[in-house]
């Protein structure tokens, strides 16, 4: 299988809840320049792929309400290569989405599906890991996950237990559990042998398709009747009524979990989800007392916080430890840091307001 049967297909339909406030819905993490670079998380994606693919290798899933976003941020794609969801999906669907598209456009295709808010530090040992994942795929019906060490138990993650075969560098993978508890995941980190679900896989699209067929038959059999329609001017009006029959599901829950197919290759190269404010904070540049700021601030007996502000603001902290303060347009949230189970029912609450602060 050649380069040119590769396909990227990158994930940018999310809504981005826990970098409320700065993520908004009409405008989530995905298209925000939260580092300071001058490009968006979903341009920084497009980038780090960019030199190894051709502009048309890239396919992109978003929501309907964020076609404009990026048409705007990645002007390259035609509007065909943009597959838009009438309803908000969850991964299963989204990944089906683009499988089925792919079979139509090419029945050898191997794919490479990514995440649109990933940071990645050693971009040279990614692909190196990328190559192998590739190899991995070759078998017919492999799924292969890139695997991430864990160094704290984290519940927002996917964990994938792994036989530690030597020599071998494509793993089988013995269990996968999606989001554990505290308790499971601080068991997951001792015991040595589990890995993060990076979100990011690669497999022949043969193979995802026929675990769909396998494992979520109902949303194989509605991708399937439309068939005819991908590619056509009919397409989006297929996928709107299609959109209303299919349940929500992550791949993670309809299929990863249940196959016997599924593979990981461990992956080195310094990685960040960059799934909330806790994330960003550790891979941020902190003083001696260990805080972010980004913006003008005066800080006294504080530590250990992360500080986001407008242009022509001076905030004064004293006395804060652990803390998140993010002052964007209309909403001042102030808040433990790492709170993250807690960011749903802020954005709730703020709706029941006034959708104008949400």
């Amino acid at each position: 299988m050649e380069v040119e049967d590769r396909y990227i297909v990158i994930l940018a339909g999310g809504i981005g809840i826990k970098f409320w406030p700065t993520s908004r819905y009409h405008k989530p993490k995905q298209f925000l320049d939260l580092l300071g670079t001058g490009r968006s998380l979903l341009q920084m994606t497009f980038d780090r792929f960019r030199p190894y693919y051709d502009n048309r290798q890239f396919i992109v899933v978003t929501n309907a309400r964020y076609l404009p976003l990026v048409k705007e941020q990645l002007p390259e794609l035609a509007d065909e290569q943009l597959l838009v969801e009438p309803l908000r999906r969850d991964t299963a669907v989204s990944i089906a989405l683009a499988s089925y598209k792919i079979k139509k456009l090419n029945p050898n295709a191997r794919v490479l599906i990514s995440p649109s808010d990933q940071l990645i530090f050693n971009e040279k040992a990614f692909f190196e890991a990328i190559e192998l994942a590739m190899e991995g795929a070759k078998a017919s019906g492999n799924l292969v996950t890139l695997g991430i060490r864990p160094n704290r138990p984290d519940t927002s993650y996917g964990y994938i237990q792994y036989f530690p075969e030597e020599g071998k560098p494509v793993k089988k993978v013995k269990t996968f559990t999606e989001k554990p508890d505290l308790s499971l995941a601080t068991t997951f980190l001792e015991s040595g042998d589990f890995v993060w679900n990076s979100g990011t896989f690669i497999w022949k699209n043969e193979s995802i398709i026929t675990s769909f067929e396998m494992h979520l038959p109902e949303i194989a059999e509605v991708f399937e009747e439309g068939e005819m329609y991908f590619c056509t001017e009919n397409e989006r009006a297929f996928l709107k009524k299609a959109y209303s029959l299919i349940k929500n599901i992550s791949i993670d829950h309809g299929i990863l979990e249940k196959s016997d197919e599924v593979f990981t290759v461990l992956g080195d190269f310094g990685w960040s989800d960059l799934g909330s404010w806790q994330n960003l904070y550790e891979v941020s540049k902190k003083d001696e007392k260990k805080n972010t700021v980004l913006g003008e601030a005066l800080l006294y007996d504080t530590e250990n916080c992360f500080i986001k502000l407008p242009k022509d603001k001076l905030l004064v902290v004293q006395g804060l430890k652990d803390y998140l303060i993010s002052d964007s347009d209309n909403v001042l949230l102030i808040c433990k840091l790492g709170d993250e189970g807690k960011f749903r029912e802020f954005v709730t609450d703020a709706k029941k307001i006034n959708e104008r602060f949400i």
